[in-house]
């Protein structure tokens, strides 16, 4: 049987901010990596395993917890590390559910072991998902009841470094028909069409025109 990992997001904290999907794919799982921060693999300060726990008991499900250190420093030998325990874990188990806080595309470590995966074992990247979920600053607009964009205003997330950063820029909101000539990639631009819906369309270049009121353009950066 091919293993399978999973990518799950968890959102900003609330377990009912959860999604179906991620709640779906935990049930599923033969069992659940969970990030530590504490050497001696505790969960003693973990916000993410308390979700954990607090899911399966709200939702009657229990599965075998895999604690994986995962200290903030940004090196390669650390999430080396992590991938490493992932791997062990599939001596045990055939799919896996990998946790992290909020959204896995914003400042997530998902990417990182990920990319490490890719070039190591690619049948596994193949064999992996991201299940998408509900960003911190996303609640934090509910709970003011203020939009984050409306109209023809925009939505930036500036992390806060006194150095200039590769960014990833959306571009969203376009008329059918439209020229995308004036879209000038920096990165690794993406199309997006009728995401989710009939006729879903991804591929990995700019479409010249718009032929959906669905499109979605992503310049990822490199």
């Amino acid at each position: 049987m091919d293993k399978k990992l999973y990518m799950v997001s968890l959102g900003p904290g609330d377990i009912e901010l959860i999604t179906i999907k991620a709640l779906k794919t935990l049930k599923s799982s033969d069992a659940i990596c969970v990030p530590t921060k504490s050497e001696d693999r505790s969960f003693k300060k973990s916000l993410t395993h308390k979700i954990i726990i607090e899911l399966m008991r709200e939702h009657n499900f229990k599965k075998p917890i895999i604690p994986i250190y995962t200290p903030m420093h940004f090196k390669k030998e650390d999430w080396q590390y992590q991938v490493d325990v992932i791997y062990s874990a599939f001596k045990d188990y055939n799919t896996l559910s990998f946790v992290t806080l909020g959204d896995s595309g914003v400042y997530s470590t998902v990417y990182y072991l990920l990319d490490i995966i890719k070039v190591e074992n690619p049948k596994l990247y193949c064999n992996s998902e991201i299940v998408a979920g509900v960003t911190s600053f996303s609640q934090a607009s509910a709970k003011v009841k203020k939009p984050l964009c409306v109209g023809d205003s925009r939505l930036e997330i500036i992390p806060l470094l006194d150095r200039d950063v590769p960014k990833t820029t959306i571009y969203m909101r376009p008329k059918i028909g439209m020229d995308t000539s004036n879209i000038k990639e920096s990165g690794e631009i993406y199309t997006f069409e009728n995401l989710n819906y009939d006729g879903e369309s991804i591929v990995p270049y700019k479409k010249s025109i718009v032929k959906k009121y669905m499109t979605l353009f992503i310049d990822f950066f490199k």
